[in-house]
């Protein structure tokens, strides 16, 4: 890849243009989830079948994200960032006013393409516009708007789509998308590193890397710890005696905590991120192993949930970092095929964790999900003590 020098004030104002996009599609991805209802009235479905509508977009992801970003890397990276929120809107636009659930699907599916190849292509380019050691830093602050959409603009959305339509709801999200294309194009350099073109066999070559493959394991896995709690956070607070009211304000807390965790993450990261990584899993995992007794009362329950949104996104920098890197050793023009299968890989999380969290609680109960967290954690965290052995 191409080395070009940015000042700060053009670097500061790149990771913004990226957070305002990322906090867009982070609206996106989970808004879903609060107007499900509705479209199961909408369209007369079953609620398994409008969860396609959450399904089909992670699949669209692990999907997408790898195959656009091979058959794009040869493109001007800004030209790529406009394009992709062009897809972004228009994504959101069909689903917006789709006249029948099958087309909704197919809109969904455009949007979560934008989504993965969004997240490979502004990891690389928040990376590329800071000094090697704050490229971590650089990559938490761009995914601080993935963590604001999850507090703030999530129930924003389903406010508004219970006040007015589920169909105004995704206007508006295609609406802020223009906004944060009009950013891009004011805000993000058109002087951009240029990646190399990846080379024939980029797949082939990421997929025998073993350092790439543990990188997406550990991924997979250590961001996938908190979902078989957190996927069931609302019923776990309301268990405690949390009213729906007081619920909001402990998510919008929570909330706070993730971003806290991310940015300190990220700056933790910067130098050694196998270093940084194993105490975080290993954190993690203590959390998650006090968590089945501590859920009995509300105060301890409480503080553990609000210690695990510290962490939940405390290792998404370095583990992006991470597999870039392990990649950019041997074949640098592969580290954008390996952003972005690093992107896959953290919804593999998502759906593995959450799986694991309802087989958990059909079985047990919901005290018993953390366990899911603590199987996660500690698979992580052996993998990357092994590793870090050997990073200098």
């Amino acid at each position: 890849m191409e080395t070009t020098t940015f000042s700060k004030r053009t670097a500061t104002w790149t990771l913004l243009a990226l957070a305002i996009s990322a906090f867009a599609i982070g609206i996106t991805e989970f808004i879903a989830v609060g107007v499900m209802p509705m479209l199961v009235s909408a369209f007369d479905l079953k609620l398994s079948t409008a969860g396609l509508t959450v399904s089909v977009y992670a699949a669209g992801i692990m999907v997408g994200a790898p195959l656009l970003t091979s058959l794009t890397t040869g493109l001007p990276r800004k030209k790529l960032l406009l394009g992709v929120m062009g897809l972004f809107i228009i994504g959101n636009g069909l689903t917006a006013i789709a006249p029948s659930f099958a087309v909704m699907l197919v809109g969904r599916v455009i949007a979560a393409f934008a989504h993965g190849l969004f997240m490979s292509t502004a990891t690389v380019i928040a990376a590329s516009v800071v000094s090697d050691d704050r490229r971590a830093s650089a990559i938490a602050t761009m995914f601080t708007g993935l963590t604001v959409a999850t507090v703030t603009g999530v129930p924003l959305g389903t406010m508004i789509a219970q006040v007015a339509s589920w169909r105004v709801a995704f206007l508006l999200i295609a609406a802020f998308g223009v906004l944060a294309l009009l950013g891009n194009l004011a805000l993000v350099p058109s002087n951009l590193p240029q990646p190399t073109k990846t080379a024939r066999g980029g797949f082939k070559r990421m997929l025998t890397d073993h350092k790439v493959i543990a990188g997406l394991v550990i991924t997979a896995l250590g961001y996938g710890a908190s979902f078989p709690v957190y996927t069931y956070i609302s019923a776990i607070l309301a268990q405690l005696g949390f009213y729906a009211s007081a619920r909001v304000i402990v998510l919008l807390v929570y909330g706070i905590a993730v971003a806290i965790g991310n940015t300190l993450g990220g700056k933790w990261a910067n130098r050694k991120p196998l270093h940084a990584l194993a105490w975080m899993f290993g954190a993690d995992l203590l959390i998650m192993v006090v968590m089945p007794w501590g859920l009995s009362h509300l105060i301890s329950g409480l503080i553990l949930i609000m210690l695990m949104g510290l962490f939940a996104f405390m290792n998404v920098p370095g583990l992006q970092l991470f597999t870039m890197q392990a990649a950019e050793a041997s074949h640098p023009e592969d580290a954008p095929l390996a952003s972005a299968l690093n992107i896959a890989a953290f919804n593999v999380g998502i759906m593995l964790g959450s799986t694991l969290g309802g087989k958990l609680l059909d079985a047990f109960g919901l005290w018993a999900t953390p366990f899911g967290g603590v199987l996660f954690a500690a698979l992580a965290l052996i993998i990357t003590l092994g590793l870090a052995r050997n990073e200098k």
